[in-house]
Formats: structure tokens, C-alpha cells, sequence
């Protein structure tokens, strides 16, 4: 923990190194969830973020409408999300998360939560206090790092 790196751009590649790691390990907690990282992924947006159509949460979720109908029928299957017609529009339809959904993720992001929280109680309370003070710098960076939909990079489809 004692290096130290030079430059924006080595900080940003340590941090984008760490960020991935630390993301997958904490998800091997999610298999006890018994539903894929797609589904777990697509659930935790429509728990935090409330309901929404299909049309936003693919485009929240950063995928296609009929991959994300995929996604929500299997969620609907496992009964942790249901649509629902708008009384005003019956056109319109709500996808939410149901009680069974919400306590699953929840109990999800205890596991999570406790594994990182296990690792914190090993380090030093100076090492502690400095992840503390780095997450509070992370959340303040991420409004710096939206870009709109319009002006992020997409893959180009070959035929």
C-alpha cells in the first residue's frame, strides 16, 4: 500500500484495477441470491432507482430492449418483479420490484456489504480512516464522469 503512482493516468488504471476486483469479488456473494448477474444487476435498478418501463431499464442497464426482456421475464418468473398497467395509459407499462425481490437484493447487499466490511476490520484504523476519506473522493468524482448516452462510444455491429 506504500507505493505510490505518477500521473493521472497510472492513478486512473490502478483505480479502474482495483474498482473491477473489487467488484468481482464481492459479486461471488451473490451467488447465494440464486439468480444471474444480469438479473441481480437489473433487480438493484428497480429497488434503488424505483419503477420504470422495460425502455428504461435497458437504457439504464446500458443494453438492448429485447435483451432486457429477457432479463425481466426471468425476474417475473421467479416472482421478484412484476409489471403493471398504468390506470391512466393502459399502453403503459411499469415493471416493480415485488416484496420477495427487494428483500432478496437486499439481503444480497448485506452479504456484500459484510465480506468488504470483514476485509476493512483487517487493515489499520489509518488505513481505515484513508478508505473512508477515498469514498467519499469516489462519489464526488462520479458526476464528473457522466456522459450522455449520445456522446458515449458504442461498438460498431459487423454483419
Amino acid at each position: 500500500m506504500g507505493m505510490r503512482f505518477h500521473g493521472t493516468e497510472a492513478v486512473a488504471d490502478r483505480l479502474h484495477s482495483a474498482a473491477i476486483r473489487l467488484l468481482r469479488t464481492l459479486r461471488l456473494q451473490d451467488a447465494a441470491m440464486g439468480i444471474g448477474p444480469a438479473q441481480a444487476s437489473a433487480l438493484s435498478v428497480l429497488v434503488f432507482a424505483g419503477p420504470m418501463s422495460l425502455k428504461q431499464l435497458a437504457r439504464a442497464e446500458q443494453v438492448r430492449p429485447p435483451t432486457m426482456s429477457r432479463v425481466v421475464r426471468g425476474l417475473e418468473r421467479a416472482k421478484l418483479v412484476e409489471r403493471r398497467t398504468a390506470a391512466d395509459d393502459r399502453r403503459r407499462i411499469t415493471l416493480v420490484t415485488t416484496k420477495k425481490g427487494c428483500t432478496l437484493l437486499q439481503e444480497g447487499r448485506r452479504r456484500r456489504v459484510a465480506l468488504l466490511a470483514a476485509g476493512l476490520r483487517a487493515l489499520s484504523p489509518k488505513q481505515h480512516q484513508q478508505l473512508g476519506r477515498t469514498a467519499e473522493l469516489l462519489h464526488a468524482l462520479l458526476p464528473k464522469l457522466e456522459i450522455s448516452r449520445e456522446a458515449s462510444p458504442r461498438p460498431s455491429r459487423s454483419k
